[in-house]
């Protein structure tokens, strides 16, 4: 948002409004941006004062309202959201960036058909297969954008997933380290987090993994 009150516009996203977010884990800027070409509202959660953080912690976390909103431990989504959010906050300075993608890009009821699937035998890849999608359906064009609209040009990434550092590749957004991001497993959740080591090539640990 201008001084103005008006909307900014960055490349293919304009900023609409900012606000105070206070929350049980601290205290954060929000800014929505809207996307021209498919009006998602991404949103970004900033804590304290990034400009003067020679790399902020940052994490580009995909919507899942399953996980994020409900609780559902078939993935580690919501995990993954609070753990940033509290690794933001004792930092005192990062960005959190929510960006309208869920379930890897396919939308939340095709992701609830693919859960189907998932009970029926197949894993989290090829449910996404099986109902015409790509495994991963998602890019971070829109987090870059963001990042530059912030004057945010070197982060250290929160991830364990590679193809968002690949992301970065070519802009001017520079990924100065990664960091990583651990979860408490269960039942529910170990076949998923193999697969995404297995087949989607994310950096973890499993073999130490029991449930």
């Amino acid at each position: 948002m201008n001084d103005n009150g008006t909307a900014a516009r960055t490349g293919q996203l304009i900023k609409v409004v900012s606000t105070r977010l206070p929350t049980h884990y601290g205290a954060f800027t929000v800014h929505a941006y809207e996307e021209l070409s498919t009006q998602a509202a991404h949103l970004a959660l900033v804590c304290g004062d990034v400009s003067r953080v020679p790399s902020p912690l940052t994490r580009i976390h995909s919507e899942c309202m399953t996980g994020d909103l409900f609780g559902s431990v078939r993935c580690d989504c919501g995990q993954q959201l609070a753990h940033a959010m509290q690794a933001i906050q004792r930092e005192g300075a990062g960005v959190l960036i929510y960006l309208r993608q869920e379930g890897r890009g396919i939308g939340l009821v095709n992701k609830l058909r693919a859960y189907n699937l998932q009970d029926q035998g197949l894993d989290t890849v090829d449910a996404n297969l099986e109902l015409g999608f790509e495994a991963d359906h998602r890019d971070y064009k829109a987090a870059i954008a963001i990042l530059e609209e912030l004057q945010v040009y070197r982060i250290r990434l929160l991830t364990n997933n590679p193809d968002k550092l690949a992301g970065f590749e070519g802009s001017h957004v520079r990924v100065m380290e990664r960091v990583p991001l651990h979860v408490k497993l269960s039942s529910e959740n170990l076949r998923y987090m193999r697969t995404k080591r297995d087949r989607l090539g994310h950096l973890l640990d499993v073999q130490s993994w029991t449930t």
